[in-house]
């Protein structure tokens, strides 16, 4: 593969898709339009196309195959008069659901330029290739999703029919004996393929019937060119690079780039794994807890399926990571909230949608059998005391700088820009929209002030607060996979003493943005006593976790004498409170915070910050997730804090310039240059090479 993904799209209009295909020597667009009417969501269509490659043979074939299924109530069927030849023409099905009521779906024929396979084999007089095939099942609905089996299951036997008459010595040529039997009958689940010689193109229409008129080839031709004229058009006005990179060469890069990142969402369904045991093993006071939590977690007696919940949400990465993440949504919806706020906050609102009475939200949301058939059964369980990074809670803090700017935000052109910034034109929709969700928003916050807390008392730790410290729970000998951070190095062993910097500042973001929401809907009682979290928090970052001999932020722990002792692991963990924004610009510690990110022997490369220092031991060893490669989203937060005590006034205003313009330098070209050369944005960089690792199409 080439690469794939989306050149343009936009998640109320559509967008273009392109599959370059290398193996098969084709490149396959796809092209995904809205058309709104009606009291059912609307209709839609796609454009198939396909256009042998360069290094393609003169008559290259190509096998297609779209299937439709109908899961729970509802019916879907194949209206076309069963032919055992095959289905001339258009292949038309119609159906109805509770929430899309009736409808049509439809499988042209396409253009006439398409060209089938001729007859070489005396099978084709049974299976002529310029017809369309058309295979009906029935399935129950627990295998639905399982369609790429099933599709196969239903291959094989026709397959073994054709070895079995012609024999292998006269056995049909590939494209006339991969094929699906021609079956038009009652079912729920419908097979349609096509087989084609050279370029090829049709479309699949599905027709609301609520809506005032059916899709048709043209209408999609309109839908098309209105759909792309729009994303240009807005992109431009509102997602544009900036210098140094407003050139030519970027802009397909930042097109695919984003579209890649929106072109993710998407809505989930089903149950999920649950230990909602509450073994006292959880509350890991003791040492050696990791050992114990590791056996409570084996006896799996209050473990069940929940749900179904729903979710509305960017995953990662569509092959790899089709499930939502509670951190990475923070820092996907980032960009998603320029382009449209309204999509933004709907997200969001599903997130907390899932939370529990206890203020809980599972930091993987593995919903339904289809979903975990892509996660080792060992993660699959979610655990109602395991937290993960808030960053969902950077978006509030968005929304809520863009609502005090007073800056008239998105394109006035754009028809639907009093849908994508209702928030935002009217400030008083996105107060009341942060109201409703307020005594969540403070549920969780509490929930993690609860089950996440660090003792400081035990330790005789001198600190302004005794209660402003904070422990992941989860953690073992090898992660601390609640962190996010999962192998980055930590005290060792574990101890039920350690204080982890990273979760006190993202307390302290979490905090401030929680006092800025009071503060928005008029909250004043307890912006107030978010405010004196906030300070308490900040505060402590620096008693507790300042390490003046090394000179930056450390975890700490408890030694064999119990007392408490600093264990500096120098790398992202050491620069968090400055990631979250919570060192001012006169802190008389951005100086050494800054020394380290800048120093090639320690966080900086040519390519973005390094996830752990070049001089540690740990470096580049073990697992090396978090002990080397350069990270994406943490090397945004960086960037971010650059550019803000870039435009305060301090005494490393000048220097943070500097270090902004360089480290978005690095960073951008650095992506760029990977996709360039293999197609893909990834999960993570090289530091020594800028090379893509990991996870490929990672957005």
């Amino acid at each position: 593969m080439a690469g794939y993904g989306w050149d343009e799209y936009d998640v109320r209009l559509g967008g273009r898709q392109t599959i370059h295909d290398a193996g098969n020597m084709i490149d396959i667009t796809t092209e995904f339009v809205k058309i709104p009417g009606g009291s059912h969501g609307g209709s839609w269509g796609v454009r198939i196309k396909g256009t042998p490659r360069e290094n393609a043979p003169e008559h290259l074939v190509t096998s297609i195959i779209f299937y439709a299924a109908m899961e729970g109530l509802g019916s879907l069927q194949v209206n076309n008069e069963e032919d055992e030849l095959g289905v001339e023409g258009t292949v038309k099905m119609e159906g109805s659901s509770n929430e899309l009521g009736g409808f049509t779906l439809e499988v042209t024929e396409g253009p006439e330029t398409n060209v089938h396979p001729p007859a070489t084999h005396k099978s084709y007089a049974s299976k002529p290739l310029d017809r369309t095939i058309v295979g009906s099942l029935q399935v129950e609905d627990a295998n639905i999703w399982q369609a790429k089996a099933l599709l196969f299951q239903h291959m094989k036997t026709e397959i073994d029919e054709m070895i079995s008459l012609y024999g292998n010595e006269n056995a049909p040529p590939p494209w006339q004996i991969f094929t699906i039997a021609n079956n038009i009958r009652e079912g729920n689940m419908h097979f349609v393929q096509k087989v084609f010689d050279g370029a090829f193109a049709f479309d699949v229409m599905f027709s609301s019937g609520s809506a005032p008129e059916s899709v048709t080839p043209e209408v999609i031709s309109g839908a098309i060119k209105s759909a792309t004229e729009s994303f240009s058009d807005r992109f431009s006005k509102v997602l544009a690079p900036k210098a140094p990179f407003n050139k030519s060469k970027y802009q397909a890069f930042a097109r695919s780039m984003f579209s890649n990142l929106i072109g993710g969402i998407g809505y989930f369904h089903g149950d999920a794994i649950v230990d909602r045991s509450y073994a006292p093993e959880y509350e890991e006071e003791n040492e050696g807890f990791w050992e114990e939590t590791a056996e409570a977690r084996q006896r799996q007696g209050a473990v069940k399926l929940e749900g179904p919940a729903e979710l509305y949400t960017s995953i990662p990465s569509r092959p790899f990571f089709p499930r939502g993440f509670l951190w990475d949504e923070g820092f996907h919806l980032i960009p998603v909230a320029d382009w449209d706020m309204d999509l933004t906050l709907d997200i969001v609102k599903s997130w907390f949608s899932l939370m529990d009475e206890d203020g809980w939200i599972g930091r993987e949301q593995i919903l339904g059998p289809e979903a975990r058939s892509k996660v080792p059964p060992e993660f699959q369980v979610q655990y109602p005391h395991y937290a993960n990074p808030p960053t969902l809670f950077l978006i509030f803090d968005a929304l809520i700088d863009k609502l005090e700017s007073g800056v008239s935000f998105g394109d006035p052109t754009d028809p639907l820009e009093s849908i994508r910034s209702a928030h935002l034109q009217t400030p008083e929709n996105a107060k009341d929209y942060l109201r409703k969700l307020y005594p969540l928003l403070k549920r969780h916050y509490f929930w993690f002030r609860k089950t996440q807390w660090g003792d400081i008392k035990s330790y005789d730790r001198e600190a302004f607060s005794t209660k402003e410290a904070y422990r992941w729970r989860g953690r073992n000998t090898k992660h601390v996979l609640t962190s996010g951070l999962d192998d980055y190095p930590r005290p060792q062993p574990p101890h039920p003493g350690e204080l982890h910097t990273d979760l006190i500042s993202w307390m302290g973001m979490m905090t401030r943005s929680m006092r800025r929401i009071a503060e928005t809907i008029g909250e004043t009682d307890d912006a107030k006593e978010f405010q004196g979290y906030e300070t308490a928090i900040v505060r402590n970052i620096d008693d507790l976790h300042w390490d003046n001999e090394a000179q930056t932020y450390c975890d700490a722990t408890v030694d064999d004498y119990e007392e408490s002792v600093h264990v500096c692991h120098k790398g992202y963990i050491s620069i968090f409170p400055f990631l979250t924004g919570l060192l001012q610009a006169e802190s008389p510690r951005l100086s050494a915070i800054l020394d380290l990110i800048s120093d090639p022997e320690e966080l900086w490369s040519p390519y973005g910050l390094r996830s752990l220092s070049l001089s540690s031991p740990d470096y580049a060893t073990g697992e090396n997730y978090w002990r080397s490669p350069v990270w994406i989203n943490i090397n945004y937060l960086a960037v971010k804090t650059l550019l803000d005590l870039s435009q305060s006034p301090g005494p490393q205003q000048q220097r943070a310039s500097k270090l902004y313009s360089s480290l978005r330098s690095n960073l951008v070209e650095t992506v760029f240059k990977e996709w360039e050369r293999t197609g893909f944005a990834w999960e993570q960089y090289n530091p020594e090479t800028g090379e893509g690792q990991r996870t490929q199409h990672f957005t």
